[in-house]
């Protein structure tokens, strides 16, 4: 890969990162990137899982105080997510490219509509009160809605934050702090299941990878400042029309 790809892609990854800070969203950018750069759609997925993971950790640490409180949730919910999470990292090694080629335009799009639905997905969560019991029990539908979040997770996993924080909402209401504390650790679990699977495959373009992995911390520190300034919603837009654009271009080009 030319130096010039090289470049593209740390500026996407540094693009991602940012904006998994602000509103999430970030892999609508990086895999695309790497589908441009000339990798087929199933490796580029993969190196773009492994590319972003390091700039995900200091944001779910940064939640210290607020995992603590909910340590037993957490290492409840850990389960069905690992489960899930190895569970479809696996079925996407599996997955011929052919067939990833084919299903992957329809991903985006989904991941696209969930970004778009974000606001009103927040909506339902707070006319529903079908959560935990308050003797601190979680209800079964989330368990398995985890369980499912960490199969879609291990096999795309853009929008993931977004279904993990829905379901937690919806279905064990927390106030936002805690609740996005546990929805960030979910994931990243969820996404250092697959790291670990995918680098083990041997499907991983190093170098492209370790450039934007740096680049998408530095993406990640610049994000959390300018998401002090900026409309996260009107980012959370831009990355919609961006995503929707894609899945087109995916499908029909």
């Amino acid at each position: 890969m030319d130096l010039l790809s090289l470049v593209g892609l740390a500026a996407a990854a540094a693009a991602a990162g940012a904006v998994n800070a602000i509103a999430g969203g970030g892999t609508l950018i990086s895999f695309p990137s790497l589908l441009a750069a000339g990798l087929t759609a199933r490796v580029a997925n993969v190196t773009s899982t492994v590319a972003i993971w390091p700039g995900t950790v200091g944001g779910s640490f940064a939640y210290r105080r607020e995992l603590g409180a909910r340590r037993e949730r957490l290492v409840r919910l850990s389960v069905p997510s690992i489960v899930g999470a190895a569970a479809g990292s696996g079925l996407l090694l599996t997955t011929s490219d052919k067939l990833f080629d084919a299903v992957v335009p329809f991903l985006v799009l989904f991941a696209s509509l969930v970004l778009a639905l974000n606001s009103r997905l927040s909506k339902l969560a707070q006319r529903h009160g079908v959560g935990a019991r308050e003797d601190g029990s979680l209800p079964p539908p989330l368990y398995v809605a985890m369980f499912v979040n960490g199969i879609y997770g291990g096999y795309f996993g853009a929008g993931l934050g977004i279904l993990t924080l829905a379901a937690i909402a919806i279905l064990a209401p927390d106030d936002m702090q805690h609740a996005n504390a546990v929805k960030g650790m979910l994931a990243l679990l969820i996404n250092s299941v697959a790291v670990v699977i995918f680098i083990a495959s041997g499907l991983v373009e190093w170098g492209p990878a370790v450039v934007m992995a740096v680049a998408a911390i530095g993406g990640g520190y610049v994000g959390v400042s300018l998401a002090r300034r900026l409309s996260a919603q009107v980012l959370r837009n831009m990355i919609v029309v961006w995503g929707v654009v894609m899945s087109a271009f995916l499908y029909f080009g």
